[in-house]
């Protein structure tokens, strides 16, 4: 018997691939990467980096809220951007959606990203006691 549970929600983009939006593990979720794309269309939201950043974590948010708990629950976030220039947008971004205590993260510059995305990221939550 399996301990490992699919979440999969329509209020965020669907898979582009081989891969489920999170797992639950016992009371811990492993969040897909999370791209701007807007789950009614698939498509990018905008070109615009920041919008794009607020889209990335509009779509975490409603994974984990599937998963029954919040970004509050999230403790680890990896961050990927093709331009580490913008570094502080994306921290002025991530303000809007956590509040302290912050989770642990990374952010990671890469030469591209999927559907010419400028950002993405992942995030393990754990939830309940």
């Amino acid at each position: 018997m399996s301990n490992k549970a699919v979440i999969n929600t329509d209020k965020a983009p669907a898979a582009i691939g081989p891969y489920s939006q999170a797992i639950k593990a016992g009371n811990t979720v492993y969040l897909s990467g999370q791209i701007p794309l807007d789950p009614a269309t698939m498509e990018l939201v905008s070109d615009d980096f920041e919008a794009q950043a607020r889209q990335v974590f509009t779509n975490l948010k409603a994974v984990c809220e599937e998963a029954a708990g919040s970004l509050g629950e999230i403790v680890k976030i990896n961050l990927y951007l093709v331009d580490l220039g913008n570094f502080a947008i994306v921290n002025q971004v991530m303000e809007e959606f956590f509040s302290a205590p912050f989770p642990a993260r990374a952010a990671v510059g890469v030469k591209a990203l999927p559907k010419g995305s400028q950002v993405e990221a992942e995030a393990v939550m754990v939830i309940g006691d």
